[in-house]
């Protein structure tokens, strides 16, 4: 195979870039990002080169950034270096030195400005240990495609290549490039694999590499469908209402795979693939039931499950005034009014409640709902606590949590959006009213 043509066939063939694009080459200074420099010089690309010093490996650090400088020079390109307290970065942050890296590298090459694409030299042979690893790690059908050839402003165009071809091409074309010693070192997880693992499958399956490659393909392929799939399925299940998500609980468990369905839904308010028990779980239990992630809520409301923002309880308060036409609050706006009676139509809205000027003493006070809160509803002699007119009224959880009332001395005079307090009412004797409404 000639690398060179299938180099620029694959970039062509995955749409990578084009010939106009400005390009940055992530040069570690070893054998795959030597190639990847070499290549692109001889196709004739615009590349300009970065490097990250990770300062890990003490003098072999200095001498792979020395090593890529002189690269540089030999390319007549701009050459980006930073160097990085890894260390000290993955201690703060509490991941590993591979995690520190990886996060360090790629948060910097984003940040170099006037760059179209970042090119990277991952192989075949990275791929298909990502792919080994993610499947053993578990993982569903994304993690089984590996390494894509472009996500975003990153691109891997020696995807197609492996190891063993890049090797060939830098000997027949005299690259020079430097070693990692700690490549050769099996305490991490990668070199387990590229050097024990692998390895010892060629003994049993000669062919495990070229096969691993023809399934990675398939796995993309298929993932293509299975996302189309998904798509229609979440669009059958999906019923939007403000800020919420209503999913009908009857009509997942009908669903064919509906745990895997249930699992592409909720992984998008930052749900885990652990929690997908959890949830199937509250379906059979009664409302009131929720799992939480760090952003949301799923909550079982009936025959449905309500996937809602996670919202602070904290009550606010705010004062209303006698001339305040107009008050924001986080559940809108507020709006107050006054008039003759005669000019009442009577009954109003959920929205509007017309309330006796008379009976009013400002200021009022606008302010969520609390336990132990009661109120006489409209139309009824005997107080009722708000807990209960809301199981009454068949409010949702949320609802509840966003719930507003209208306190006056201590006296509820509305419970915002649902009804007002008798005590307060437009009688034959109201001359006035105060219209409040939303």
């Amino acid at each position: 195979m000639n690398l060179y043509t299938t180099f620029n066939q694959f970039i062509s063939s995955e749409k990578l870039f084009s010939s106009s694009d400005s390009l940055l080459i992530a040069a570690s200074g070893g054998m795959d990002s030597s190639v990847l420099c070499s290549l692109c010089s001889k196709s004739g690309f615009r590349f300009k080169m970065a490097h990250c010093n990770f300062q890990l490996r003490g003098e072999e650090s200095e001498r792979d950034e020395q090593f890529v400088r002189e690269l540089a020079a030999r390319y007549q390109t701009e050459l980006f270096v930073s160097r990085f307290d890894t260390a000290s970065y993955a201690e703060a942050k509490k991941v590993s030195i591979q995690v520190a890296a990886r996060e360090l590298r790629y948060n910097w090459f984003h940040q170099i400005n006037d760059i179209d694409y970042i090119l990277t030299a991952h192989h075949a042979d990275d791929n298909i240990e990502t792919v080994m690893m993610n499947f053993f790690k578990g993982t569903g059908i994304a993690g089984l495609h590996g390494i894509l050839p472009k996500q975003g402003k990153i691109v891997r165009p020696l995807l197609f290549a492996g190891r063993e071809e890049l090797e060939a091409y830098a000997v027949e074309n005299g690259l020079s490039y430097i070693t990692d010693s700690s490549n050769a070192s099996d305490k991490y997880t990668r070199n387990y694999f590229r050097n024990q693992l692998i390895p010892a499958l060629e003994k049993i399956y000669p062919s495990v590499k070229s096969n691993l490659q023809a399934n990675i393909r398939r796995f993309r392929d298929a993932e293509i469908l299975y996302g189309l799939y998904i798509e229609q399925l979440k669009n059958k299940l999906m019923e939007h209402k403000g800020v919420e998500v209503h999913i009908p609980v009857l009509k997942l468990q009908k669903s064919p795979a509906p745990e895997t369905i249930l699992y592409e839904i909720i992984k998008a308010y930052n749900f885990t693939s652990g929690q997908v028990k959890d949830v199937w779980q509250i379906m059979d239990s009664e409302s009131g039931k929720y799992i939480a992630s760090a952003t949301h809520r799923i909550i079982k409301n009936r025959n449905w499950l309500v996937i809602s923002p996670a919202k602070s309880l904290e009550s606010a308060t705010i004062v209303v005034d006698e001339h305040d036409s107009v008050v924001d609050f986080s559940g809108g706006q507020l709006k107050q009014a006054r008039f003759s009676v005669a000019k009442v139509e009577l009954p109003g809205s959920p929205d509007t409640a017309f309330i006796d000027a008379a009976s009013v003493q400002y200021p009022m006070v606008l302010r969520k709902w609390k336990r132990g809160d009661y109120f006489y509803p409209l139309g009824m002699r005997k107080k009722k606590k708000l807990s209960r007119f809301f199981i009454d009224q068949k409010m949702s959880l949320t609802d509840k949590e966003n719930a507003w009332v209208i306190e006056m001395n201590r006296k509820i005079v509305w419970v915002v959006g649902r009804r007002i307090d008798d005590r307060f009412k437009v009688t034959g004797n109201t001359r006035e009213v105060i219209q409040l409404y939303l």
